[in-house]
């Protein structure tokens, strides 16, 4: 029996994922419209948060772990005068407070959660604790006792308040926790508080201006329109040098071998690049071949060993 053609879509989607659907059940409808299985998604948004959810195609899915490390941004609202067990508004309410922080208030104390800080993950949060999900242990009514942990916060700003709620923008780095924020911003306020509205308007190079609602993956049935709006595998590695290979060079790539540049021609091309040969350490870089994404590189002097390849 002659062996089924393969789907060869591999790339990006910029998802706009609605509020109320899970990471997993938008991956799901998307499987459903494009008929391929081979899909992932670069950092799930919980069902109440809203915005971009990158979505990996193919040979894309690769890159996943890479992706999740890109900084994000948040739009969210801070509802003042009570804490919720989740930190957000799922939650029973476990404390109250009938403080109601000022402008001036807030704008003064949010420099202290900006740069390199100290953030207890939630309660109800996918951290494994002694092999189980925290949220489980949760849910069944046990206390959960989560260490504190580094985080990056770029940038930290109050765009909008009312008596009671504020809405703020964060741009972070991997693994914050916008509703711990909102917790420890309230309480350096001596108040109670919890997210009520969660917006990612960016992962990386993904942005909610060019972004493609869930709808359209209902509403359209049309293959190649669907298709249409998939984006190369290499758009997310826009910030990584990349390298030009030859047919000679692609083929060792592709089994897997190192590219050694010996001639003074090629080892010019490496410098063009931006690499820098005197370097010990290793660099990252992208091998292009006939206008795709080939293989990254890790780079070392001379040499250059595929660490990724992709099969485009």
């Amino acid at each position: 029996m002659a062996a089924k053609p393969k789907n060869k879509i591999s790339g990006w989607i910029n998802l706009n994922k609605p509020e109320g659907v899970t990471s997993n059940d938008a991956v799901m409808i998307l499987k459903r419209a494009l008929g391929f299985p081979k899909i992932g998604h670069a950092g799930t948004l919980d069902p109440l948060a809203a915005g971009i959810l990158p979505i990996a195609l193919g040979e894309a899915t690769k890159l996943v772990q890479y992706m999740m490390e890109d900084d994000k941004v948040y739009l969210f609202d801070v509802t003042w005068g009570e804490q919720r067990s989740t930190d957000d508004r799922e939650g029973e309410v476990i404390a109250t407070s009938d403080v109601r922080p000022s402008i001036d208030q807030i704008n003064a104390i949010l420099p202290e959660f900006k740069g390199v800080i100290q953030q207890r993950p939630p309660a109800f949060s996918a951290i494994k604790v002694d092999g189980k999900r925290a949220y489980d242990i949760a849910r069944a009514g046990e206390d959960v006792d989560l260490a504190e942990r580094p985080v990056s916060i770029y940038e930290l700003e109050l765009t909008e308040s009312t008596t009671d709620t504020a809405t703020l923008r964060c741009v972070c780095g991997k693994g914050t926790y916008v509703r711990s924020l909102a917790r420890d911003i309230a309480e350096k306020l001596g108040t109670k508080g919890y997210v009520s509205r969660l917006i990612r308007e960016n992962v990386g190079p993904f942005g909610l201006n060019d972004a493609i609602s869930l709808d359209f993956f209902r509403e359209t049935t049309d293959k190649d329109q669907l298709e249409s709006i998939v984006l190369p595998v290499q758009t997310v590695l826009d910030d990584i040098p990349e390298l030009a290979v030859n047919d000679t060079e692609a083929t060792r790539l592709k089994n897997g071998q190192k590219i050694t540049f010996i001639s003074r021609p090629n080892v010019e091309r490496l410098v063009k690049a931006g690499h820098d040969i005197k370097s010990r350490d290793a660099g990252l870089m992208i091998a292009i071949h006939h206008n795709k994404a080939l293989a990254m590189l890790e780079v070392i002097g001379v040499e250059a060993q595929p660490v990724r390849v992709f099969n485009l």
